[in-house]
Protein backbone atom coordinates (compact mmCIF):
# COMPACT_ATOMS: atom_id res chain seq x y z
CA UNK A 1 0.00 0.00 0.00
CA UNK A 2 2.42 2.34 0.79
CA UNK A 3 4.39 2.03 -2.71
CA UNK A 4 0.51 2.73 -4.26
CA UNK A 5 0.10 5.82 -2.18
CA UNK A 6 3.28 7.41 -2.87
CA UNK A 7 3.12 6.44 -6.56
CA UNK A 8 -0.39 8.52 -6.40
CA UNK A 9 1.11 11.55 -5.24
CA UNK A 10 3.83 11.45 -7.45
CA UNK A 11 1.55 11.33 -10.36
CA UNK A 12 -1.01 13.91 -9.22
CA UNK A 13 2.14 16.01 -8.58
CA UNK A 14 3.36 15.39 -12.10
CA UNK A 15 -0.09 15.79 -13.55
CA UNK A 16 -0.25 19.54 -12.18
CA UNK A 17 3.38 20.06 -13.72
CA UNK A 18 2.56 18.70 -16.82
CA UNK A 19 -0.64 21.02 -17.12
CA UNK A 20 2.08 24.31 -16.58
CA UNK A 21 3.67 23.21 -19.76
CA UNK A 22 1.03 23.09 -22.26
CA UNK A 23 1.04 26.54 -24.15
CA UNK A 24 1.21 27.98 -27.39
CA UNK A 25 4.11 26.96 -29.38
CA UNK A 26 5.63 24.26 -27.01
CA UNK A 27 6.59 21.15 -28.43
CA UNK A 28 4.16 18.11 -27.53
CA UNK A 29 8.20 16.06 -27.64
CA UNK A 30 9.03 18.46 -24.65
CA UNK A 31 6.13 18.24 -22.68
CA UNK A 32 6.32 14.72 -22.65
CA UNK A 33 9.71 14.49 -21.94
CA UNK A 34 9.72 16.74 -19.27
CA UNK A 35 6.57 15.08 -17.64
CA UNK A 36 8.30 11.60 -17.84
CA UNK A 37 11.63 12.99 -16.22
CA UNK A 38 9.75 14.44 -13.34
CA UNK A 39 8.23 10.94 -12.17
CA UNK A 40 11.84 9.70 -12.22
CA UNK A 41 12.77 13.18 -9.96
CA UNK A 42 10.02 12.76 -7.78
CA UNK A 43 11.25 8.75 -7.12
CA UNK A 44 9.06 6.91 -9.47
CA UNK A 45 8.62 5.72 -13.17
CA UNK A 46 6.41 6.27 -16.12
CA UNK A 47 4.07 3.30 -15.90
CA UNK A 48 3.53 3.57 -20.06
CA UNK A 49 4.70 6.49 -22.47
CA UNK A 50 3.70 9.98 -21.28
CA UNK A 51 0.18 10.71 -23.92
CA UNK A 52 -0.34 13.79 -25.47
CA UNK A 53 -3.63 13.62 -27.85
CA UNK A 54 -5.33 16.90 -29.10
CA UNK A 55 -8.60 17.38 -30.40
CA UNK A 56 -10.43 15.05 -32.22
CA UNK A 57 -8.02 12.72 -31.07
CA UNK A 58 -8.70 10.44 -27.84
CA UNK A 59 -5.98 8.22 -26.67
CA UNK A 60 -2.83 6.89 -27.40
CA UNK A 61 -0.65 9.86 -29.55
CA UNK A 62 2.57 10.02 -27.82
CA UNK A 63 5.38 11.94 -29.71
CA UNK A 64 7.82 10.07 -31.38
CA UNK A 65 11.65 10.48 -32.28
CA UNK A 66 12.53 13.92 -33.42
CA UNK A 67 8.33 15.02 -33.61
CA UNK A 68 8.20 18.73 -34.01
CA UNK A 69 4.34 18.87 -33.33
CA UNK A 70 3.50 22.49 -31.28
CA UNK A 71 0.51 23.26 -29.29
CA UNK A 72 -1.84 26.09 -31.34
CA UNK A 73 -4.40 28.42 -29.73
CA UNK A 74 -7.46 26.82 -29.53
CA UNK A 75 -5.89 23.10 -28.65
CA UNK A 76 -7.99 20.70 -26.70
CA UNK A 77 -5.20 18.77 -24.80
CA UNK A 78 -5.68 15.29 -22.91
CA UNK A 79 -2.44 14.38 -20.95
CA UNK A 80 -2.15 11.03 -19.88
CA UNK A 81 0.30 9.69 -17.66
CA UNK A 82 0.91 6.93 -15.14
CA UNK A 83 3.53 6.13 -12.62
CA UNK A 84 4.74 2.94 -10.91
CA UNK A 85 6.58 2.16 -7.93
CA UNK A 86 7.62 -1.59 -7.59
CA UNK A 87 4.79 -2.46 -10.20
CA UNK A 88 2.15 -0.50 -8.55
CA UNK A 89 0.68 1.62 -10.51
CA UNK A 90 -1.39 4.95 -10.58
CA UNK A 91 -2.99 6.79 -13.88
CA UNK A 92 -4.63 10.08 -14.27
CA UNK A 93 -5.42 12.47 -17.23
CA UNK A 94 -6.77 15.90 -17.80
CA UNK A 95 -7.95 18.35 -20.07
CA UNK A 96 -6.39 21.57 -21.11
CA UNK A 97 -7.65 24.01 -23.62
CA UNK A 98 -4.65 26.36 -25.04
CA UNK A 99 -5.51 29.96 -24.63
CA UNK A 100 -9.51 30.30 -25.58
CA UNK A 101 -12.32 28.88 -23.50
CA UNK A 102 -14.31 27.31 -26.37
CA UNK A 103 -14.35 24.00 -24.93
CA UNK A 104 -14.55 24.95 -21.44
CA UNK A 105 -17.90 23.23 -21.18
CA UNK A 106 -16.90 19.91 -23.00
CA UNK A 107 -13.74 19.78 -20.11
CA UNK A 108 -16.02 20.53 -17.51
CA UNK A 109 -17.99 17.49 -17.95
CA UNK A 110 -15.63 15.00 -18.20
CA UNK A 111 -14.45 16.19 -15.00
CA UNK A 112 -17.76 16.66 -13.65
CA UNK A 113 -18.46 13.10 -14.66
CA UNK A 114 -15.61 11.49 -12.90
CA UNK A 115 -16.10 13.21 -10.09
CA UNK A 116 -19.94 11.75 -9.55
CA UNK A 117 -18.43 8.52 -10.06
CA UNK A 118 -15.89 8.14 -7.90
CA UNK A 119 -18.56 9.37 -5.06
CA UNK A 120 -20.35 6.37 -5.79
CA UNK A 121 -17.03 3.67 -5.72
CA UNK A 122 -17.71 1.47 -2.90
CA UNK A 123 -17.12 -2.16 -2.50
CA UNK A 124 -19.61 -4.48 -3.82
CA UNK A 125 -20.61 -1.50 -6.26
CA UNK A 126 -21.74 -2.57 -10.33
CA UNK A 127 -19.54 -1.61 -12.44
CA UNK A 128 -22.35 -0.66 -15.00
CA UNK A 129 -23.58 1.63 -11.92
CA UNK A 130 -20.42 3.86 -12.37
CA UNK A 131 -20.97 3.43 -16.47
CA UNK A 132 -24.48 4.83 -15.82
CA UNK A 133 -23.34 8.03 -13.84
CA UNK A 134 -20.78 8.82 -16.27
CA UNK A 135 -23.10 8.72 -19.32
CA UNK A 136 -26.30 10.48 -17.35
CA UNK A 137 -23.23 13.58 -16.68
CA UNK A 138 -21.82 13.90 -19.83
CA UNK A 139 -25.56 13.54 -21.26
CA UNK A 140 -26.69 16.39 -19.57
CA UNK A 141 -24.30 18.97 -20.68
CA UNK A 142 -25.52 18.21 -24.07
CA UNK A 143 -22.47 15.92 -25.01
CA UNK A 144 -21.53 12.07 -25.63
CA UNK A 145 -19.42 9.32 -23.67
CA UNK A 146 -17.28 7.23 -26.11
CA UNK A 147 -18.45 4.23 -25.27
CA UNK A 148 -15.93 1.88 -26.57
CA UNK A 149 -13.30 3.51 -24.18
CA UNK A 150 -13.77 3.11 -20.80
CA UNK A 151 -12.24 2.35 -17.56
CA UNK A 152 -9.81 -0.55 -16.02
CA UNK A 153 -8.83 -2.45 -13.55
CA UNK A 154 -4.76 -1.69 -12.83
CA UNK A 155 -2.70 -5.08 -11.50
CA UNK A 156 1.20 -5.13 -10.55
CA UNK A 157 2.87 -4.45 -13.88
CA UNK A 158 -0.20 -4.39 -15.95
CA UNK A 159 -2.08 -1.42 -16.98
CA UNK A 160 -5.12 -2.96 -17.94
CA UNK A 161 -6.11 -5.49 -15.76
CA UNK A 162 -9.09 -8.03 -15.79
CA UNK A 163 -11.81 -5.97 -15.61
CA UNK A 164 -13.67 -2.63 -17.56
CA UNK A 165 -15.28 0.68 -16.18
CA UNK A 166 -17.67 1.47 -18.98
CA UNK A 167 -18.62 5.24 -19.68
CA UNK A 168 -22.19 4.26 -20.06
CA UNK A 169 -24.77 1.61 -18.40
CA UNK A 170 -23.86 -1.37 -20.24
CA UNK A 171 -25.43 -3.99 -17.84
CA UNK A 172 -22.11 -5.37 -16.71
CA UNK A 173 -22.95 -6.64 -13.17
CA UNK A 174 -19.54 -7.09 -12.46
CA UNK A 175 -18.71 -5.91 -8.45
CA UNK A 176 -16.26 -4.27 -7.58
CA UNK A 177 -13.98 -5.96 -4.41
CA UNK A 178 -12.62 -4.37 -1.58
CA UNK A 179 -8.94 -3.40 -2.06
CA UNK A 180 -9.44 -3.68 -6.10
CA UNK A 181 -7.12 -0.91 -7.67
CA UNK A 182 -8.83 0.83 -10.77
CA UNK A 183 -8.95 3.96 -13.13
CA UNK A 184 -11.75 5.41 -14.19
CA UNK A 185 -11.99 7.47 -16.95
CA UNK A 186 -15.07 9.14 -18.16
CA UNK A 187 -14.54 10.69 -22.05
CA UNK A 188 -16.87 13.34 -23.62
CA UNK A 189 -17.69 14.49 -27.10
CA UNK A 190 -19.55 16.58 -29.36
CA UNK A 191 -18.63 13.94 -31.93
CA UNK A 192 -20.85 10.32 -32.51
CA UNK A 193 -19.66 9.19 -29.40
CA UNK A 194 -17.45 6.14 -30.49
CA UNK A 195 -13.74 5.70 -31.24
CA UNK A 196 -11.87 4.03 -34.40
CA UNK A 197 -8.25 2.97 -34.97
CA UNK A 198 -5.62 5.27 -36.19
CA UNK A 199 -1.91 5.34 -37.35
CA UNK A 200 0.79 3.44 -35.45
CA UNK A 201 1.37 5.40 -31.57
CA UNK A 202 5.18 4.36 -31.28
CA UNK A 203 3.92 2.69 -27.93
CA UNK A 204 4.66 -0.61 -27.95
CA UNK A 205 4.04 -3.72 -25.70
CA UNK A 206 5.47 -6.99 -25.44
CA UNK A 207 2.95 -9.66 -26.19
CA UNK A 208 4.57 -13.54 -26.64
CA UNK A 209 7.78 -14.90 -25.95
CA UNK A 210 9.43 -15.90 -29.03
CA UNK A 211 13.11 -17.33 -29.62
CA UNK A 212 14.60 -14.02 -31.84
CA UNK A 213 17.44 -14.69 -33.92
CA UNK A 214 19.14 -11.38 -34.56
CA UNK A 215 21.53 -10.07 -32.50
CA UNK A 216 20.64 -6.28 -31.78
CA UNK A 217 17.02 -7.41 -31.40
CA UNK A 218 18.05 -9.79 -28.70
CA UNK A 219 19.81 -6.91 -27.04
CA UNK A 220 16.81 -4.86 -27.44
CA UNK A 221 14.13 -7.45 -26.19
CA UNK A 222 16.54 -7.72 -23.11
CA UNK A 223 16.53 -4.57 -22.37
CA UNK A 224 13.14 -4.47 -22.45
CA UNK A 225 12.06 -6.60 -20.15
CA UNK A 226 14.45 -5.76 -17.67
CA UNK A 227 13.45 -1.98 -17.76
CA UNK A 228 9.73 -2.24 -18.60
CA UNK A 229 8.35 -5.90 -17.67
CA UNK A 230 4.97 -5.95 -19.21
CA UNK A 231 4.13 -2.42 -19.28
CA UNK A 232 3.73 -0.41 -22.13
CA UNK A 233 7.09 1.41 -23.55
CA UNK A 234 8.11 4.36 -25.97
CA UNK A 235 9.96 4.19 -29.60
CA UNK A 236 11.82 7.36 -27.91
CA UNK A 237 12.93 5.20 -24.94
CA UNK A 238 14.75 2.37 -27.40
CA UNK A 239 15.99 5.38 -29.77
CA UNK A 240 17.64 7.31 -26.50
CA UNK A 241 19.21 3.65 -25.10
CA UNK A 242 20.24 2.44 -28.78
CA UNK A 243 19.95 4.96 -31.40
CA UNK A 244 18.97 3.72 -34.77
CA UNK A 245 19.83 0.30 -34.42
CA UNK A 246 17.09 -0.05 -31.78
CA UNK A 247 14.43 1.25 -33.75
CA UNK A 248 15.66 -1.24 -36.71
CA UNK A 249 15.47 -3.89 -33.95
CA UNK A 250 11.60 -2.72 -33.20
CA UNK A 251 10.76 -3.08 -36.74
CA UNK A 252 11.87 -7.22 -36.28
CA UNK A 253 10.54 -7.54 -33.07
CA UNK A 254 7.16 -6.28 -34.41
CA UNK A 255 7.37 -8.16 -37.49
CA UNK A 256 8.12 -11.13 -35.97
CA UNK A 257 5.13 -10.84 -33.64
CA UNK A 258 7.55 -9.96 -30.17
CA UNK A 259 5.89 -6.82 -29.92
CA UNK A 260 2.78 -4.71 -30.67
CA UNK A 261 2.10 -1.17 -31.62
CA UNK A 262 -0.60 0.89 -30.00
CA UNK A 263 -3.03 3.15 -32.28
CA UNK A 264 -4.00 6.45 -32.05
CA UNK A 265 -7.51 6.20 -31.12
CA UNK A 266 -9.50 9.66 -33.21
CA UNK A 267 -13.36 10.10 -32.69
CA UNK A 268 -15.12 8.67 -35.02
CA UNK A 269 -16.77 11.47 -36.48
CA UNK A 270 -13.72 14.05 -35.56
CA UNK A 271 -15.74 15.36 -32.83
CA UNK A 272 -13.77 17.01 -30.35
CA UNK A 273 -12.69 15.04 -26.92
CA UNK A 274 -12.26 15.95 -23.33
CA UNK A 275 -11.20 13.42 -20.68
CA UNK A 276 -10.68 13.48 -17.01
CA UNK A 277 -8.92 10.17 -14.97
CA UNK A 278 -8.27 9.22 -11.61
CA UNK A 279 -7.18 6.17 -9.46
CA UNK A 280 -8.94 4.83 -7.08
CA UNK A 281 -8.49 2.16 -4.71
CA UNK A 282 -11.76 0.44 -3.48
CA UNK A 283 -12.75 0.74 -0.24
CA UNK A 284 -9.53 3.76 0.24
CA UNK A 285 -10.80 6.48 -2.35
CA UNK A 286 -8.93 8.74 -4.47
CA UNK A 287 -4.90 8.10 -5.27
CA UNK A 288 -4.70 10.72 -7.88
Amino acid sequence: MEDLIKSGQITKKTREFGVGLIKEGVKYLDVVEKVEAKIVELGGKPAFPADISVNHLAAHDSPTVNDDRVFVKGDVVKLDLGVHINGHITDTAITVEVTTNIYQKLIEASAKALDEACKIVEPGIEVRKIGKVVHDVITSYGYSPIKNLSGHGLGEYVVHSGFTIPNFDNGDKTKLEKDVVCAIEPFATNGAGSVTEGKNSGIYAVVRTKNVRDMNARKVLTFISANYQTLPFSVRWIHKEFGNTGLFALRLLERDGVISQYKILPEASKGIVSQKEHTLKVGYGILT
